[in-house]
């Protein structure tokens, strides 16, 4: 394989009940996006979907139905396990795995994120070294 490159992203937003987290994977073979809803309170997955834009085998499409088995899932302790439980094996997809087991924490973060002043600095790299340029409340 010559120059490959692959991009995965992740995407948060909390409405007023729910987190909706949003994760996409692009390469020259793929183009993928997750999007799952989960309760704030509870941490519990109440939808899981996932599109297959662009993917290298016919197969790919066919994990879509394990997606719902994430569905009443509580993201927490035995979310790795869980994964590989659903996405593993040779019926598995390891791609949707490493995409879930970046996004599905980050509900985790924003629930211990509530309430929490946010700061946010600019840095910015010179010859001196990496220097704070604002501060924003």
């Amino acid at each position: 394989m010559e120059n490959f490159k692959r991009d995965i992203s992740y995407h948060v937003r909390r409405g007023d009940t729910q987190i909706i987290l949003m994760a996409t994977l692009n390469d020259r073979f793929h183009d993928v996006r997750i999007e799952v809803l989960v309760d704030y309170d509870s941490l519990m997955v109440g939808s899981a979907k996932v599109d297959f834009v662009r993917y290298p085998s016919s197969d790919c499409p066919g994990v879509t139905r394990r997606m719902k088995e994430l569905e009443g899932f509580v993201i927490g302790r035995g979310l790795n396990r869980k994964l590989q439980e659903v996405f593993g094996g040779g019926e598995g997809c390891g791609n949707l795995r490493v995409m879930l087991q970046g996004v599905l924490p980050l509900a985790m973060n924003v629930k211990a994120a509530a309430g929490l002043q946010m700061k946010r600095q600019c840095w910015i790299r010179s010859e001196n070294g990496l220097r704070v340029v604002a501060l924003v409340m």
